[in-house]
């Protein structure tokens, strides 16, 4: 498992496992409404698996448990680990995420797209579904075994498309087939060999398979649809093409060491960075690329976008959650991380479409209101330290300010001495003298907040530095709080 780089504070771990039964309970009652035969679910917390529940059977007709060892399906989760191969050869300047698909697929070339003035094909394109192509799910969702042959023949006759390239954002699988193909037409590999190589054995994701026929009979789990009243077996497909947008199948244990790579690009900092992809790749991957749409979710108005090949939504509370979900004839299935707390969520489900998304969402957020959880911290960069302290040396009174280098050039342009000394002194005066000041709260490293107490009410002091080489204040403001 992959580990990060600072230790997990006791508190936080004890506080979080204390949400342990009601998660437990959560799922079982999800599992049950939505007629799953299965279920199994994982909490991954700053790169360590915390907690792995199951429940159910992977084979209904034989009762079979499912175990922490059991193989899911999981579907379009898939598409993230094609996402990551195409980083990797990116970083390793193989390809351009702008250079045209036609360039790595000759074939795509002659492609019918619905006007003249559309730009060609890029590689982001695909990645961002933004290719113009259209949704296209229940066909492609039985189609994972499509053979080589047979795609380039479509390909030739020519795909249809439901939008100008590069309008608008539409969910599709198509690109991801040919994301696949670019990854053996620059490596001489086929995708799911390159993936095996440079992602999933490196990471030591060593029962993650491909082909469901490798799955030994006793850990895969079958997929079932609820039909009139009782589990009907779906029919599994083999793997080919297709299998880039939703063929992978895994385990709980190795989707989580898969988790804990994408939890330990945050935050930015400084040190070895060895591992399979790049962080600053891992937060490219993580970011939103191509807005989607604002709605009301989970009883919060919330932006949805989409990065590469990982959802993003922001909600009103600004808490961010990454991941993606899966879903094909039989299984169900998401992973969900809130970067900004360190905490991820796996939900693999063995019937048709389970909306995995919204336990998993709705866990996230139960998980951070009880164990009270709040965002990562960042850290207080020396030079605003240093920027606070010279502050304070100025108020409430402001005297000899003018004369000091903390101050950018525009400062008392825009901030005259007199109204400085004006407005400090209304402040001061409601809020009685000065008791303590507590430490800064940094937005990033050249911007924040700090709590002056005083005797009667607190003061919040705010202030931003200068892009200078030797930042200075260049913005500042305080208020009465209570």
């Amino acid at each position: 498992m992959t580990k990060m780089s600072s230790a997990q504070p006791g508190d936080v771990v004890a506080a979080i496992r204390g949400t342990i039964p009601f998660i437990d309970s959560a799922y079982r009652a999800f599992a049950v409404e939505h007629h799953s035969p299965g279920l199994a679910y994982a909490l991954v917390y700053r790169g360590q698996l915390l907690h792995a529940g199951t429940f159910g059977y992977t084979d209904v007709e034989q009762q079979v448990p499912v175990t922490e060892k059991s193989v899911f399906r999981i579907a379009s989760m898939t598409k993230s680990f094609v996402a990551a191969a195409i980083l990797q050869l990116r970083d390793a300047g193989k390809l351009r995420l702008d250079d045209p698909v036609e360039q790595y697929i000759p074939a795509f070339k002659q492609q019918p797209v619905p006007t003249d003035d559309a730009p060609a094909i890029t590689i982001r394109h695909l990645l961002t579904h933004t290719s113009g192509m259209p949704e296209d799910d229940p066909w492609g969702d039985r189609l994972l075994d499509m053979d080589a042959e047979t795609f380039y023949g479509l390909m030739k006759e020519g795909f249809s498309f439901s939008n100008t390239p590069g309008a608008t954002y539409e969910y599709s699988n198509t690109p991801y087939a040919l994301l696949g193909e670019i990854i053996r037409n620059v490596t001489g590999q086929p995708f799911d060999a390159y993936i095996d190589q440079h992602i999933l054995r490196p990471l030591g994701m060593n029962d993650t398979y491909w082909e469901y026929t490798q799955v030994p009979e006793a850990l895969l789990a079958k997929g079932y649809r609820w039909l009139r009243g009782a589990h009907v077996r779906e029919t599994m497909v083999g793997h080919g093409v297709y299998g880039a947008m939703g063929g992978m199948l895994t385990t709980l244990g190795d989707f989580a060491k898969y988790m804990a790579l994408h939890q330990q690009a945050w935050p930015a900092r400084n040190g070895a960075d060895v591992q399979p992809l790049k962080r600053s790749s891992l937060r490219e991957m993580q970011a939103p690329w191509v807005f989607n749409t604002l709605a009301e979710y989970n009883g919060s108005l919330t932006s949805f976008a989409y990065g590469y090949a990982l959802r993003w939504t922001r909600d009103a509370a600004q808490v961010t959650t990454v991941g993606h979900t899966g879903g094909l004839p039989g299984f169900g299935s998401n992973w969900m991380m809130l970067p900004d707390y360190d905490i991820g969520l796996v939900c693999f489900s063995n019937i048709t479409y389970a909306p995995a998304a919204a336990i998993n969402t709705y866990l996230a957020t139960e998980i951070v209101r009880r164990a009270a959880l709040t965002p990562r911290k960042n850290p207080v960069s020396p030079v605003l330290e240093r920027r606070k302290q010279q502050l304070l040396q100025f108020l409430p009174a402001w005297e000899h300010a003018e004369n000091s280098t903390a101050f950018s050039v525009n400062f008392f342009q825009d901030n005259p001495i007199d109204v400085l000394r004006e407005t400090s002194k209304t402040v001061f005066d409601a809020a009685g003298a000065i008791v303590q000041v507590r430490e800064f709260i940094p937005e990033n490293n050249l911007r924040g907040t700090f709590i002056i107490e005083c005797a009667k009410r607190n003061v919040e002091v705010f202030f931003s530095l200068s892009p200078e080489p030797t930042p200075r204040i260049q913005q500042f403001s305080l208020k009465v709080i209570d």
